[in-house]
């Protein structure tokens, strides 16, 4: 991205009116290699284009929206989230609509934003392997991550319900386009659930976070686990052996929301129609591999072919891919994370 960014007429104006009034947003991310990433593709740069000053928290999730929101005292201007916590949330009444007068999405892949969150980053939720225990030859699809047999070894699993019982249907002979029609009902939930009951005694942590599972990986600890691809190529980057397909993934995408009640909610809008912009998605990629939502990201000329190539959203890669369902998150994740939570907790 070039140093200096030329603001338009209209990025000028909500410089002078929105953003001048009170330059300054708490944005709460993840932490680890991934917040990394957002805060010098984006956030330093939307930073230092605007005068907004930026004060970064890491946080645990929804869980700490609702209780900001719950409480009155509501600090976060901004949450980044997976689509599914925060299609939920935003059922729930945690976050504030968003502005697309203000937001520009007409580049966007479709499907990538919403009422109450716009797309920052696209991933997957892929099965990755010690290349030491297996060499390249890992499990190729999610009956083989679920396979004890043909792979020994020990396994790290999703410890929220979120990206964990898609895995275990297709494990269970699912076609991937059939998943959220089985998953439509707490009968389907459960024998997702009895999958993961059944590998339960070969996984050794149930992870929560995408450092814990990039550092199980980056230290050997286990011999595979299911996670988020951008976490496993910075983990090989730093000399972690590890390796994973986009074979029967899940394509997903993290997002931006603003908590109902957000102090700077005006100035947290403008800031995200500036990070939304293709300048600055177009960076991402350098520092985590996950794809730009904005689809003008890829004309810029920041993000070669070979770049693309291994992009979760690049074609050859999506089509190997089920998309996550947001209608199947807003209506059962409450049901399932209590069903999962009394599995994890036997």
């Amino acid at each position: 991205m070039r140093k200096t960014i030329t603001l338009t007429v209209a990025a000028a104006l909500l410089a002078t009116t929105a953003l001048a009034h009170d330059k300054a947003v708490t944005i709460a991310s993840w932490g680890g290699s991934y917040q990394e990433a957002q805060s010098k593709a984006l956030f330093e740069p939307a930073e230092a284009n605007t005068g907004v000053k930026v004060k970064q928290e890491t946080y645990g999730g929804m869980a700490d929206v609702r209780l900001q929101v719950s409480s009155g005292q509501v600090t976060f201007d901004i949450v980044v989230s997976g689509s599914g916590s925060a299609a939920r949330a935003a059922a729930e009444g945690l976050l504030e609509p968003l502005d697309y007068n203000v937001i520009d999405v007409s580049n966007f892949h479709t499907g990538l934003y919403d009422d109450y969150c716009v797309g920052g980053d696209v991933f997957s939720v892929v099965a990755a392997w010690n290349t030491n225990t297996y060499g390249e030859n890992g499990p190729q699809n999610w009956a083989d991550f679920f396979d004890t047999g043909k792979f020994p070894g020990t396994r790290a699993y999703r410890g929220t319900v979120s990206g964990a019982l898609e895995p275990a249907l297709m494990a269970d002979g699912v076609a991937p386009e059939d998943v959220y029609a089985v998953l439509d009902s707490e009968a389907g939930i459960e024998r997702a659930i009895n999958k993961i009951r059944e590998l339960k005694p070969n996984i050794a942590v149930f992870w929560t976070s995408g450092a814990q599972q990039a550092q199980l990986m980056k230290d050997g600890e286990v011999d595979m686990t299911t996670g988020w691809n951008g976490r496993f190529d910075n983990a090989k980057k730093d000399g972690g052996k590890v390796s994973y397909t986009f074979n029967q993934g899940l394509l997903d995408y993290d997002c931006f929301a603003i908590p109902k009640g957000a102090p700077n909610k005006d100035t947290a809008m403008a800031f995200l129609a500036e990070i939304s912009k293709a300048e600055y998605q177009d960076d991402l990629p350098k520092y985590i591999t996950y794809g730009p939502t904005n689809k003008a990201a890829y004309d810029t000329g920041e993000i070669t072919a070979e770049v693309a190539a291994g992009l979760p959203s690049s074609p050859e890669n999506s089509a190997k891919q089920l998309p996550i369902s947001l209608e199947w998150y807003a209506k059962w994740e409450t049901i399932a994370a209590e069903m999962y939570q009394d599995m994890l907790t036997e």
